[in-house]
């Protein structure tokens, strides 16, 4: 239990999501061992009572200017753009850089410091490490980087363990960045790289031809996979029974449901409702604000279907118009994507994404073009990632419900297990909605034609595939064996997903937790990260794949064994996640080094246990 603080007195704070600590003002004490703080520099913030110590546990000397002291931890480097004299002996421990604080030891509100001229005033003999008491051991001599060697998280931490970890990994930082005139928030501790985005060298999905080829396969998919599979029959054929109408793929009505769908998801997220998240950090320092309110979204969007259901409105239409949906969410996914191109071409080049920057017009229109695509406040991407498509998923099923009770009186079993078992996934995914912010899509991808199809128009008509199977064929039901058997393979499958995620995001936030005693990590090249090398992340590489395709295999099986084409979900996520944790293993590797190459001796299998 953390020993209490007042209201007003002055500690040391955790930066929420990072290992750094700085200079707080307790606020307020909250119920649940959690206190309100203002750093420094002026951001107020819900912090857990054992991220919150008194400013003795770190040693502070009666300095007023500790940006002025030397630094006597243990750094490779001393600037981003400067070759380090000497090595220490830990290869995977890097000193933060942070903007040069004022003589009176506040931040520099008033400083008009561009993020460039700012990361070249951080050497490390103003670097804010604090120095231990008492005298100071001479720095070690050059040695050659050691193998790294796989660590034991600590059971429980005490004052003093406190202080040690803070020093050997130099992560305690007295003063905050300094703030531009612009107002952009610089991170300590990070290698600012400003300037212009590099050229992508490396293609992905066989280049441009590839990219050209897919951004016509996959809308024929979602076209295909309706013409194959409908009322009449459920056959794989090489050409599908599609209309040759052009009212039967586009319609007025359609297209004001889906616009006015669109529309009322981006009122709710630019509702002033639910906390700010920083982003992880840019190019030039700054983390961008979200807005965390997607379950707030479901939750409301839930109430919407309640009351239309309630006043009898034509829930089966969605069904009787599933097609001229799916065309028009492929078309505005089109139509959005030439507009984010063409804006991207006069955004900042240091606002591009690093893997769609390659020149190329085919292959940076398919990737995307600019990182974080913003009207405003408004993030295109972080917005379409899970609302629009997640959700309206959801609601499909549950419109697909509404016509199968209707010609029926009844829901099926299978109809029923299915829904709720994707209902479960997705309020999920909305309910840990800021753990999106570390994924590849966010950080690394453009807001491209990949993007915005799979959000707006794949994820929500072909994942409801099996729905739409059992809605055309309600002869085939599951019996209480049947599904009570496929009840808890999906549970099976859940509890694998998210107790490794969970685990995953615990050790990202703070892997001296003593919730994670006992497990095991390698120390890597990169400043404050480790790899987990048991628990959950011992078993595969990629526990939580496993546990989504155990899923996936769940939400197929009550559609039976009579026809191939409803468990296209089971075997294209298959293929999608092996091609994913393909792409994971060569950037980790080329990340990550010696340390990766340790990993995968110690974790031999990638998805499946004793398989693959």
């Amino acid at each position: 239990m953390s020993r209490r603080h007042e209201e007003g007195q002055t500690v040391m704070a955790k930066w929420p999501g990072s290992h750094l600590w700085f200079h707080a003002k307790v606020l307020k004490t909250l119920e649940g061992d959690k206190y309100v703080v203002r750093f420094e520099e002026g951001t107020e913030e819900e912090v857990a009572a054992h991220h919150v110590l008194s400013e003795s546990y770190f040693g502070r000397s009666g300095s007023k200017s500790p940006s002025r002291r030397r630094s006597r931890s243990r750094s490779r480097g001393r600037s981003p753009g400067r070759t380090p004299r000497r090595r220490s002996k830990s290869p995977a421990i890097k000193t933060p850089k942070v903007a040069k604080a004022n003589s009176s030891g506040t931040p520099a509100r008033g400083r008009r410091e561009s993020p460039r001229k700012v990361a070249k005033s951080t050497p490390a003999a103003k670097t804010a490490t604090p120095e231990p008491k008492g005298k100071a051991s001479p720095e070690p001599k050059a040695k050659s980087s050691p193998e790294p060697k796989a660590t034991s998280t600590p059971a429980k931490i005490t004052k003093m363990e406190v202080k040690k970890v803070v020093e050997q990994k130099s992560e305690v930082v007295h003063r905050y960045a300094t703030r531009s005139s612009t107002n952009k928030e610089l991170v300590p501790g990070l290698d600012l790289k400003p300037g212009a985005v590099p050229k992508t060298t490396e293609y992905e999905f066989g280049g441009p031809v590839g990219a050209f080829l897919l951004t016509f396969l996959l809308p024929a998919t979602v076209l295909y996979l309706y013409g194959v599979c409908n009322k009449a029959h459920c056959d794989l054929v090489f050409v599908p029974h599609l209309p040759k109408t052009l009212d039967a793929y586009f319609n007025t009505n359609a297209a004001l449901v889906f616009l006015g769908w669109f529309a009322f998801q981006a009122l709710i997220y630019m509702l002033p409702i639910g906390r700010l998240a920083d982003g992880v950090p840019l190019r030039d320092g700054r983390m961008l604000k979200y807005r965390i309110n997607a379950f707030f979204a479901f939750v409301v969007s839930l109430a919407a279907f309640g009351a239309a259901y309630h006043y009898k409105a034509p829930l089966g239409w969605v069904y009787d118009n599933y097609l001229q949906l799916a065309s028009t969410a492929t078309a505005f996914s089109l139509l959005m994507s030439v507009v984010l191109y063409i804006r991207a071409r006069r955004a900042p080049k240091s606002a591009l994404s690093p893997v769609g920057n390659s020149g190329n017009a085919v292959y940076d229109f398919f990737i995307g073009h600019e990182l974080n695509p913003r009207i405003g406040s408004f993030d295109l991407k972080y917005f379409c990632e899970l609302r629009p498509g997640l959700i309206g998923w959801v609601m499909i099923n549950l419109c697909l419900c509404a016509k199968h009770y209707s010609e029926h009186g009844q829901l099926s079993t299978a109809l029923t297990c299915v829904t709720l078992f994707q209902a479960l996934y997705v309020a999920d995914a909305l309910w840990f909605e800021d753990a999106i912010l570390t994924t590849n899509d966010i950080t690394t991808e453009g807001f491209g034609f990949m993007l915005a199809f799979g959000d707006l128009a794949w994820v929500p008509f072909t994942y409801t595939l099996q729905g739409r199977y059992l809605v055309d064929h309600p002869e085939h039901d599951l019996t209480n064996v049947q599904a009570a058997l496929i009840v808890l393979l999906n549970l099976l499958g859940f509890w694998i997903f998210r107790a490794s995620n969970s685990q995953k995001n615990a050790f990202r936030r703070n892997p001296y937790d003593p919730k994670l005693q006992g497990l095991e990590s390698i120390p890597t090249n990169v400043t404050n990260k480790s790899l987990l090398v048991s628990g959950w992340w011992g078993l595969v590489r990629h526990p939580n794949y496993l546990g989504d395709l155990i899923m996936a295999l769940a939400w197929c099986l009550p559609c039976g064994f009579n026809h191939v084409v409803p468990y296209f979900y089971v075997i294209y996520f298959t293929i999608l996640l092996i091609h994913r944790e393909r792409r994971d293993h060569l950037v980790c590797s080329k990340k990550y080094g010696a340390a990766w190459d340790k990993y995968c001796e110690r974790v031999k299998y990638r998805i499946f246990p004793y398989i693959y």
